[in-house]
């Protein structure tokens, strides 16, 4: 190895420098998108949707040792871009649409934590709660009325979906049967409208002199907000929302099932002025066994495909008959993809090193296709997307800058974990 004079690695230092000083300008000199959209609804596919049988199709496999997508392609309304049969209804409307194909991280054995870091865009530190990409949407956007919330979730509450240093203020609302509106906002039969106002000054009364002992508490503060704010959408323009009935029969129908229902449910609370929307689909499974189709969950998986299908279809279709689908993200993502083999049991293991995602409306430049993989759908072999990029395609689409530092106490936590958005969708 050659030796280095100090003036050399100092002329080398200096021109590291330079470069790098360069490329900030540069970088810096990037004009900021701005995206379009001012809500999202966010459909999760618990349990790892497979990529090659449904958005990344390939040769055909056999369920045995034949590796390969277990079902036929069809063509769609982006020419040369192919979906799983089953996805017959949403194929037509793919110009609607972006698939990104190219989406990856490092954690394939654990559905928890990988489903955490979708929902957080980072994973778990010792020294901080991130929030989930909905509290942070809540935080920056807010409801556009008081009189609904700025953040719901149908399914389960879970720590993946959680404010973290953000605050109660900015948690959500969440709903496990759809028709009746969260249970926590009904008043009781027994409780008229002056029991109910007597009630709310009682706890007004508490409230003030609890927070006049603990000033400047900001838990004690989120939570009163939150008590302030439960009795605002306890009003008739929040529940009134849940009743499905006002729908015609007809559309009912088209959305499906349950997650359909969900779906419905969903356009009408962004049209009521909720901001973030999740729709869980990972309740009463048709095949037994959800997305996670390991071993025999894998022979009805295309029940499952079916009915998202139904219901992302026409969930596309009515927010353009509503003219909301410029103004609505709609996002399906899952954890992780499954391998185009198949295990001892004919179903599929995980696969997080090359899934997809597929984002409608929302004012992007839809019609178009992100990254790529190898024939099977194993490796990505074209524009890979980080969590963080993905993180940060969503809320620069929102109109938020990625790039913003929120706080944690007085430590400055950005957005996105360096996330960049994926540009072709704006520009």
């Amino acid at each position: 190895m050659n030796a280095i004079s100090r003036r050399d690695w100092m002329k080398t230092l200096t021109a590291g420098v330079a470069v790098s000083g360069v490329s900030n300008c540069l970088n810096a000199a990037e004009p900021v998108i701005k995206g379009k959209a001012d809500s999202c609804i966010f459909l999760w596919l618990g349990g790892g949707a497979a990529h090659v049988d449904t958005f990344d199709p390939k040769r055909r496999g056999d369920g045995a040792g034949k590796a390969g997508s277990y079902y036929d392609s069809i063509d769609t309304a982006i020419p040369k871009v192919q979906l799983c049969e089953h996805l017959k209804q949403t194929a037509p409307l793919l110009d609607n649409c972006v698939l990104i194909r190219s989406l990856n991280h490092d954690i394939s054995s654990e559905h928890a934590a990988a489903a955490n870091l979708v929902h957080t865009g980072r994973k778990p530190s010792g020294t901080i709660l991130y929030p989930s990409i909905g509290s942070i949407v809540s935080h920056e956007l807010g409801a556009k009325t008081d009189a609904v919330p700025a953040y719901v979730v149908m399914g389960y509450p879970n720590i993946m979906r959680d404010p973290g240093f953000l605050g109660a203020k900015h948690g959500y609302i969440y709903l496990t049967q759809i028709e009746t509106g969260p249970s926590g906002l009904v008043r009781p039969p027994d409780v008229d409208a002056t029991r109910e106002d007597r009630r709310e000054s009682l706890l007004g009364q508490l409230s003030e002199q609890y927070a006049k002992r603990h000033p400047r508490d900001a838990s004690v503060e989120a939570q009163i907000a939150v008590n302030q704010q439960g009795f605002k959408l306890a009003g008739p323009q929040f529940l009134n929302v849940f009743d499905l009935k006002r729908e015609s029969p007809s559309l009912r129908a088209s959305y499906g099932g349950e997650f359909g229902q969900r779906c419905l449910l969903a356009r009408r609370l962004v049209q009521s002025g909720v901001r973030f929307v999740e729709v869980s689909f990972n309740l009463n499974f048709l095949n037994g066994s959800g997305w996670d189709t390991h071993n025999a969950g894998q022979l009805k998986q295309h029940l499952l495909i079916q009915d998202l299908d139904k219901a992302l279809s026409t969930l596309i279709s009515d927010l353009k008959t509503n003219k909301l689908l410029d103004g609505t993200l709609v996002v399906v993502a899952t954890e992780f993809g499954r391998p185009p083999e198949f295990d001892s049991g004919g179903g599929r293991g995980h696969h997080a090193k090359a899934f997809s995602a597929l984002l409608a409306g929302g004012g992007l430049r839809t019609g178009q296709v992100v990254g790529a993989t190898d024939e099977l759908g194993n490796t990505i072999i074209d524009r890979p997307v980080s969590i963080p990029d993905f993180h940060a395609t969503i809320h620069t689409a929102l109109g938020i800058n990625p790039d913003k530092s929120l706080f944690a106490g007085q430590r400055p936590v950005p957005i996105t974990d360096h996330g960049t958005p994926v540009r072709e969708l704006f520009v």
